[in-house]
Formats: C-alpha cells, structure tokens, sequence
C-alpha cells in the first residue's frame, strides 16, 4: 500500500486555520472543544491529511472569526500544483517564532538596524557549502 500525499488545496486549507488560530492564540485542544472533536483531529485538519467538509469549514470560520474565503486566499492554482512552488507568505507563518518574529522586526524603528536583522538571518540560513 502506497502512501498518499495531502492534496495541495487541503493542505492551503489546513495551512489558513493553522495560522489564524495561532494569530488568536487558541490552542488545538481549545478549538477541538469549540468544534467537538479531539486535538488529533484538528491536527489532521491543519496537515492536510484529512479534508474539512464544508460544514465544518463555517462553523472554524465563525470560531475563528474570518470568512470562508479566507481560508481559500493564496490558494494554489492548477499549474501551482503541478510545479514545485515554493510556499506562499502566508504559509511561512506557521513556522514556529515566524509571527513573533514579525511582530518584533515591526517594532524596530531604525532601517538600518532592520536590514542588518535580515542580513544576519539571511546568513545564518544559509546552506552551508
């Protein structure tokens, strides 16, 4: 038996709820009791590996406080999906520390101290040769 990979859009998918339950702070077990299902599940969902029906989708949308479509926006297209892409802006948000990080770089005032962050994680993440 082969295993089966995620389809793209369910992954987009799982990606938006991810990200927009970590802008609010919700852990998966909270939002797995506001939607009746275990954090394992909600985990699935976030992964990709188990689609979201649509009902479920609109009762995360009212949870989470946005639209359907959000969960949609920057989904990828036909020809996204047959290539390798790299991932949206939006996808790089679920990195762990990738919105605190954010939310610090916004606070500093000085672009020239601002560039220099991004120099260094610029070299840091370098592969190394």
């Amino acid at each position: 038996m082969s295993v089966k990979n995620p389809n793209p859009v369910d992954r987009h998918v799982g990606m938006r709820v991810r990200m927009r339950r970590m802008m609010l702070g919700i852990s998966q077990e909270k939002l797995g009791e506001r939607l009746g299902l275990t954090f394992q599940q909600v985990q699935k969902y976030e992964k990709g590996v188990n689609r979201i029906g649509a009902s479920r989708l609109m009762q995360m949308s009212g949870i989470l406080g946005v639209p359907v479509s959000f969960f949609f926006e920057d989904a990828p297209t036909e020809t996204e999906m047959a290539e390798d892409m790299l991932p949206t802006p939006g996808a790089l948000l679920i990195v762990p520390g990738a919105i605190q990080l954010l939310q610090a770089y916004a606070r500093i005032e000085d672009p020239a101290v601002r560039r220099s962050l991004v120099n260094i994680a610029e070299s840091i993440a370098r592969p190394a040769n």
